[in-house]
């Protein structure tokens, strides 16, 4: 055996000889890490231990492959079965099924450190077992006393789960052909490694590996998978690119680690939609579905508050009302400070500026704090009226209209431009009792128009002298 070192991209797997600053195939740069590999002679080498006695799948016309009766298995959660797949968030209801967990499909969990990865996990396997599968839970971080810890707290019936500590792939292998269970569970791949690879277990050759493994033996059992994974410190899924290409699905938890609310988003998915996210909410009993999630980010909104302003924005396919808060402070440096929560901070940059050369509002004079209450990131320009009316707001002391919606993007030029899937917002703003909303002008008229007034504006000034007198 020899040892040989190599470079390979973090990013996207792809191996050098020597080091490089910029990867030649994802174009990152700085993203290669030196790593060992022990080269094994020729007659005993990876790809043919890999197709030694490998059973030749039989060639079948496409009509000819047909699903089981049942394709998928529910989870407790309506609005992650719609994230899964199966249903989508328009249609469903409180009774709705048929979404859920593909039977036979390799899902990736991932998020950051204590967002409720385990947690998730064990009330899947426990969701699993009630749909009659056989569950094995392979465990390479947590002892065994933790994880029933944890399942008698959350109360589950660990009965059903069978529980192995074990990092070896293997040793992995093995114990599936003795048991042959219908879900199985890795936590987590980071810690998984196998004797054919040379290098140190988290090393991007071990966790490709380990997964094209995992992968090829539960398709060819119609073994439903669900990997664990970490993150790295930019939030991004640790390992190379070609992870989220070999799994079907790919979950992300999203969240303030210090708040309860959490957002599961589906970040790939070959059986579903990736326009819906389930909010739930954490608790010491496990993850609570959010049955109305705008009321819980309106809690606590104090009446005639200044600098404070209610906006809609599209969480994958469901409305979301949120407040937009907005402070102006005198500054007390020569250069006025800009942060922004929850919201782009150079969307904001190009906001005050817009305030400042059109509305002639003196914002270099002032620090100006953003913040999108309830932890939420606001990625989508439908909320820049919402911010530059809290900004107005909180400079000139004057409160806005507690019933009142903003919603536009903000151009350069100062114009308002229309936004996305406005039936959808005015629905859920009417749902929810408010009066007004002020947007840009829309060639689109919808049945919900007639509950709720709607103010027009075509400019960041024209929205100005609604609310504010010069």
């Amino acid at each position: 055996m020899k040892v040989k070192n190599i470079y390979i991209c973090q990013k996207c797997g792809f191996e050098s000889p020597k080091w490089l600053g910029r990867c030649p195939s994802c174009q990152e740069w700085n993203s290669f890490s030196e790593e060992a590999q022990l080269i094994a002679p020729k007659t005993n080498s990876i790809s043919a231990a890999r197709h030694e006695h490998r059973p030749v799948n039989s060639v079948l016309r496409l009509d000819q492959h047909r699903e089981s009766a049942v394709s998928r298995f529910p989870t407790r959660f309506n609005d992650l079965n719609a994230v899964l797949g199966g249903i989508n968030y328009d249609s469903r209801t409180s009774s709705t099924s048929g979404g859920g967990v593909k039977i036979g499909s390799i899902i990736l969990l991932s998020g950051e450190p204590g967002i409720g990865k385990s947690t998730l996990t064990l009330e899947l396997c426990a969701d699993a077992v009630k749909a009659g599968q056989e569950v094995l839970y392979i465990s390479g971080e947590e002892s065994a006393p933790q994880i029933a810890s944890r399942a008698a707290r959350l109360k589950i019936d660990s009965a059903q789960i069978s529980l192995l500590s074990e990092t070896c792939l293997e040793n992995i292998f093995g114990q599936l052909e003795l048991q042959n269970p219908q879900l199985l569970v890795i936590d987590s791949i980071q810690v998984l490694y196998s004797l054919d690879i040379g290098s140190l277990p988290g090393s991007i050759s071990q966790i490709r590996y380990c997964t094209e493994r995992l992968m090829e033996t539960c398709k060819n059992r119609n073994i439903t998978c669900l990997i664990v994974g970490h993150v790295n410190k930019e939030g991004e899924l640790a390992g190379p690119k070609v992870l989220e290409h070999l799994v079907d699905t790919v979950l992300f938890i999203e969240g303030e680690r210090h708040q309860q609310l959490r957002l599961i988003r589906g970040m790939k998915n070959r059986y579903g939609s990736t326009n819906d996210v389930a909010i739930m909410e954490i608790t010491e009993q496990g993850l609570k579905e959010v049955t109305n999630p705008s009321e819980l980010f309106l809690q606590g909104r104090q009446a005639n508050a200044l600098g404070s302003a209610i906006t809609v924005t599209l969480e994958g396919s469901r409305p979301l009302l949120l407040e937009v808060q907005a402070l102006t402070n005198p500054t007390i440096f020569g250069y006025p400070k800009r942060t922004a929560n929850g919201f782009d901070l150079n969307r904001l940059q190009i906001i005050a500026a817009v305030l400042q050369k059109y509305l002639k509002l003196n914002l270099n004079s002032q620090d100006i704090f953003a913040n999108i209450v309830g932890g939420v990131k606001l990625g989508e320009p439908a909320a820049d009226l919402s911010l530059a009316m809290a900004i107005i707001s909180s400079y000139k002391k004057i409160p806005l209209p507690e019933k009142s919606i903003f919603l536009g993007e903000i151009g350069l030029s100062g114009e308002l431009r229309p936004v996305s899937n406005l039936e959808k917002r005015i629905k859920e703003a009417v749902k929810l009792g408010f009066e007004t909303i002020v947007t840009a002008p829309s060639a689109r008229t919808t049945a919900q128009s007639q509950k709720i007034k709607i103010i027009h504006a075509s400019n960041i000034d024209q929205a100005c002298k609604l609310f504010f007198p010069r």
